[in-house]
């Protein structure tokens, strides 16, 4: 792959990447194992963010900025997972080959160990991430996670299909966020189920602006994230074990125990599995309790990775 260069300084910093945007910059790295895109931004231990469906690496910079805070004392590097945005498909399509994808840009990037944290379709690769490199995993947190085989709500399924057609009407999409941006509490509570959570969430310091921005950014180059959405959902039917019993990092299960998406059982079964995993149970939290609870989950994290040595 050939390089443009840059005038930004990560880019004179690493002129092997392309970068695509200012702020902040995106980059596409070609690997061994193929393209990826992603960010990288801020000093200190490696922190790697891995988005859920419909996502890509600006849904990544929000599980991470949400975890973690607006100045971190990390460097972040936000990843689009094969199939969603600037990486193709063919990048990876089990979550063994997206393991070996992220550690193929560590290598690129000269990272040795990251902390990685997966959230909903993004909890697979992250496992199987700490299971085959665990040499490189400093940490895992899995938020909200899928962790083995389940049949994806109706509802869900007949708002992909939605989805599927509506990315065919030429300047509906683009229609369609605008409309999104100008009602938040309606999409809002759309997305959290209960009105005064929602609204309790969108007056929330941090937490409003991340879930708007979270909103928002899926009706933006929607056609750039169904292929990787619509394989992973298809495929969480057959999905094959998850390999729990080699993971050796440090663990922390974030999961609502009112998840209808990705059903509690699954932050059970990841937290029982994996040896010496921490369990933060979030009474009555739906899917996007990383949001409507992230003062919560700020300070379990917060906790875990002071443990851990940061």
């Amino acid at each position: 792959m050939s390089t443009i260069k840059s005038q930004s300084a990560d880019a004179r910093r690493s002129p092997r990447f392309i970068p695509l945007t200012d702020k902040p910059p995106v980059f596409t790295t070609d690997t061994p194992l193929g393209v990826i895109q992603h960010t990288d931004g801020g000093e200190g231990p490696a922190f790697l963010a891995l988005h859920g469906g419909m996502g890509g690496y600006d849904q990544s910079l929000v599980l991470a900025e949400t975890l973690l805070g607006k100045s971190p004392a990390y460097r972040v590097i936000a990843v689009s997972r094969p199939g969603y945005l600037g990486t193709p498909r063919a990048s990876g399509n089990s979550a063994a080959e997206q393991a070996d994808l992220f550690a193929a840009l560590l290598d690129r990037l000269g990272i040795e160990r990251a902390v990685v944290a997966g959230v909903s379709a993004g909890g697979p690769s992250a496992i199987a991430f700490a299971a085959r490199h665990p040499q490189r995993c400093a940490g895992l947190i899995l938020v909200s996670a899928a962790s083995g085989r389940f049949d994806i709500p109706e509802y869900v399924l007949k708002r992909l299909r939605w989805f599927g057609w509506l990315v065919r009407v030429p300047g509906l999409m683009s229609l369609l966020a605008w409309l999104r941006g100008r009602q938040p509490e309606t999409a809002a509570a759309r997305a959290i189920g209960d009105p005064a959570l929602a609204r309790k969430t969108l007056d929330h310091p941090e937490a409003g602006p991340l879930l708007i921005s979270l909103l928002g950014s899926t009706f933006e180059r929607m056609a750039e994230r169904m292929p990787g959405t619509l394989a992973e959902t298809m495929a969480f039917a057959d999905l094959p074990p998850l390999p729990f019993g080699e993971v050796s990092a440090p663990t922390l299960v974030i999961h609502g125990d009112a998840d209808k998406v990705v059903p509690f059982s699954h932050g059970e079964q990841s937290a029982r599995q994996i040896a010496g995993a921490e369990l933060c149970v979030i009474a009555g939290g739906g899917h996007t309790s990383l949001l409507t609870h992230i003062d919560e989950v700020r300070a379990r994290v917060k906790a875990f990775l002071g443990r851990i040595g940061r």
